[in-house]
């Protein structure tokens, strides 16, 4: 059973100053990946960034999602240790601040969170909810 549920969930963990501009969209409904709807990073891309998309820098490298204070890096939860490189490099690369959308499937993937928090490596997190309570 998939349905675009309500407003998602989206907790901003502070690793770093608050800033008034949320690069993220927080009204988008939860989009639950079931065997009927195979969604894919893109599609959360798609439905959560304010920025710019898929933003190619000069070594041809992407950015998710590039906005006027973050460049984000989305990615599933267990990918957790890739999106911390992929973020601080394309922070270096821009001179934005490094951030990651991390989609979650279940609640045992708050545990990939924990492990981003104590890396320590001031990132900002923006955590998607992609399943049902």
């Amino acid at each position: 059973m998939n349905k675009l549920l309500t407003i998602p969930l989206i907790l901003l963990y502070m690793t770093t100053a608050y800033a008034s501009e949320c690069p993220i969209k927080t009204d988008v409904p939860v989009m639950i990946k079931t065997k009927e709807h195979n969604y894919k990073e893109s599609d959360y891309v798609n439905a959560y960034c304010e920025g710019q998309i898929e933003f190619q820098l000069k070594d041809y490298t992407r950015i998710d999602c590039l906005g006027d204070e973050y460049a984000i890096e989305f990615d599933w939860a267990k990918k957790w240790a890739e999106s911390i490189g992929q973020s601080l490099y394309y922070s270096k690369m821009t001179g934005k601040k490094p951030a990651v959308a991390i989609i979650m499937k279940s609640k045992r993937d708050k545990r990939y969170i924990r492990r981003i928090i104590k890396a320590d490596k001031g990132i900002k997190i923006f955590e998607i909810k992609a399943y049902e309570d």
